[in-house]
């Protein structure tokens, strides 16, 4: 199955090092039953950008919670992961969540989602707003929406050293 798995930049790194992404479980995101099933009316692409943003969604928690660097920017590392490795159900909150109960090999990883720089000062903002945002003030949300207005770019997997460096 396709996962989508919610990343930082420094964190991407650490993954190149180890030549995995882990340790496990690891929090990801994909087309599941109970999303297709939410999401009736959308094809495969729909579902996968609707992973593809909640993967996001949780890049930006990562990064609020101090793993961004000195440049901020959203990461999806997308990998294919074996279904026996994978656990979605009722008891995980998101339609789309899945727990990948192994580490992830980084020859699965298919691309990588990555914010532009142009984005930085939209994703620094919705960082400190995250907290209130969270809590229900509207303004901001209307500012964590700002930064989730930004698409992410596509990078294959060979570009990877060039995004690090």
């Amino acid at each position: 199955m396709r996962v989508y798995l919610p990343c930082t930049l420094p964190a991407l790194a650490r993954v190149v090092e180890a030549g995995e992404l882990g340790p496990a479980p690891l929090t990801g995101y994909a087309v599941t039953p109970a999303l297709i099933e939410w999401y009736a009316s959308g094809d495969t692409e729909e579902l996968e950008y609707v992973a593809l943003t909640e993967a996001a969604r949780a890049s930006l928690r990562l990064l609020a919670d101090g793993d961004g660097g000195a440049v901020p920017r959203r990461v999806v590392v997308v990998a294919e992961v074996p279904d026996s490795d994978l656990t979605a159900g009722a008891e995980l909150a998101d339609r789309g969540r899945v727990r990948v109960d192994r580490p992830v090999p980084l020859a699965k990883v298919a691309a990588v989602h990555v914010d532009d720089l142009s984005a930085v000062p939209d994703v620094m903002a919705a960082m400190d707003a995250l907290p209130a945002a969270d809590k229900g003030d509207d303004d901001a949300r209307f500012t964590v929406d700002g930064a989730e207005a930004h698409e992410l770019m596509w990078y294959a997997t060979q570009e990877i050293p060039d995004l690090l460096g």
